[in-house]
């Protein structure tokens, strides 16, 4: 039997309303990612070094029979060398599984669109370039980030090709 309500194509994007964001803290940033590139997120995994690698690119991750290429975007972001990051937030990005190396995994959070704004301009220009905007979160800062952007300035450590 037919219903009345449309069914949602893939091609209708969801309202900022509906978008959520997996959050995580790098440095003295809070970070969010749209949940629906996130894989699965994990605590720090075994790495295997890949020898001359692209700094970003901290190791080799198996997950499952998965190999997951796991990086450090403290470099790519301008950010300092400091402490060891104690999670994975692994990322789908096309076909591809990434995994951005972090201090802290936060909430899945569903800011309103009335706390959105562009990206401040104190935010620095490193910072900037992988980020679409911000939400102001309980005195603090929320930055979206871009992660077909990030991924694409990363060489990928296993074919040796730029993404």
């Amino acid at each position: 039997m037919p219903s009345d309500t449309p069914t949602p194509t893939a091609s209708q994007a969801p309202s900022p309303d509906d978008m959520q964001y997996c959050t995580f803290r790098l440095g003295e940033l809070t970070l969010g990612v749209d949940v629906l590139s996130v894989q699965e997120v994990i605590r720090h995994e075994m790495m295997t070094k890949v020898p001359l690698a692209p700094t970003q690119v901290k190791g080799l991750v198996n997950l499952r029979g998965q190999i997951i290429t796991a990086l450090d975007l403290r470099e790519q972001l301008g950010l300092p060398m400091e402490g060891d990051l104690r999670a994975h937030v692994v990322i789908r990005d096309e076909d591809e599984a990434s995994s951005l190396l972090v201090d802290e995994v936060g909430d899945v959070v569903s800011p309103n669109e009335s706390d959105y704004e562009p990206i401040p301009s104190a935010v620095p220009e490193r910072v900037r370039n992988v980020v679409t905007g911000a939400y102001k979160l309980d005195g603090r800062l929320l930055l979206v980030l871009d992660t077909h952007r990030v991924l694409s300035e990363v060489p990928n450590a296993v074919s040796g090709r730029a993404r």
